[in-house]
């Protein structure tokens, strides 16, 4: 029989505790690595670890998991009334990060326009009041994208009104010259609730556009699916030195090809950097909200940009 003094029982002691410590973290690891290869949930934030993808490296990524405003490193906002003589007056309040998504409400409001300006006859300014806030943010000067994958899982609101978007813009140039993809838009074309996925370049100096665009109806979706709207979807922009491929839920959308996308100077807008923008427009194209329910609500889970690895 084995004899130990009182000192060897107490080294004994600690190093079972040791390796009982060490056994529970590492089936500690493989429980949060089972938990992490669970498939999302279509109805709630998935909070999976972002995927590798082969001969692709993640670059950024924004999961807008911890509760409170965008992060100041990835995001910026625009301000006021900015484009498409849109209902919204754009501002910081209406985007927060909660639960796990980051949540942009479109809201009934009547607030005074600080920049109205009586008999004027630019529409930014010539409106006495705020009737709808609502947010836009992006990532100008901050993070930017060129080549690679850019996913972006999110949930829209196809109430009357909405006008969400995912989208991104040159980092340099003028628009149209340093070139537009819409990722995604939801709106009303010809009344008919549509899903967007389109381009756009320079066809003249004086900054007319081409656009090239696909509508596809929200039919084409909710046929197969009629819960669609309640459900969190994945786009997604694959781009290299030739094409732009646009994707939802893996389907493709619609195609760029880069040797046709030249502005009249003969430079190309999609081989340069661009920014990301996320926005929830109220109106316009997104039909009339008088009747609609408020807020409007569009819920970003995710934005993830992986960059192919250097060979």
């Amino acid at each position: 029989m084995l004899h130990l003094s009182i000192a060897q029982h107490v080294i004994f002691n600690y190093l079972i505790k040791r390796l009982q410590q060490k056994l529970l973290f590492i089936l500690l690891l493989i429980c949060t690595s089972n938990i992490h290869a669970q498939k999302a949930d279509p109805y709630k934030p998935d909070f999976n670890l972002p995927k590798k993808i082969p001969g692709m490296e993640l670059v950024w990524s924004d999961e807008f998991n911890t509760d409170g405003k965008p992060d100041q490193k990835n995001w910026n906002y625009e301000k006021g009334f900015v484009r498409n003589q849109e209902l919204q007056w754009y501002q910081a309040d209406n985007a927060n990060c909660i639960n796990g998504v980051l949540l942009i409400e479109g809201k009934k409001e009547f607030i005074p326009n600080p920049n109205y300006k009586e008999g004027s006859a630019d529409w930014r300014t010539k409106r006495q009041f705020i009737n709808y806030t609502s947010s836009s943010i992006k990532t100008a000067g901050l993070q930017q994208c060129q080549f690679g994958r850019l996913e972006i899982r999110a949930r829209i609101d196809t109430t009357l009104g909405s006008w969400p978007a995912i989208w991104t813009l040159g980092s340099t140039g003028r628009w149209p010259l340093g070139g537009e993809v819409d990722i995604m838009e939801f709106y009303r074309s010809d009344n008919t609730p549509t899903i967007l996925a389109n381009l756009a370049w320079g066809r003249n100096e004086k900054g007319g556009p081409i656009w090239n665009t696909k509508k596809i109806p929200l039919t084409h979706f909710t046929a197969n699916d009629p819960d669609w709207a309640n459900r969190f979807h994945v786009w997604r922009m694959d781009w290299s030195k030739d094409s732009i491929n646009l994707y939802l839920d893996d389907e493709l959308l619609n195609t760029g090809v880069l040797n046709q996308t030249l502005n009249p100077d003969g430079s190309n807008p999609f081989l340069q950097p661009h920014y990301l923008l996320l926005n929830l427009a109220i109106g316009g194209n997104g039909g009339d909200p008088v009747n609609s329910k408020s807020p409007i609500k569009y819920e970003i889970d995710y934005v993830r940009y992986y960059k192919p690895l250097q060979k």
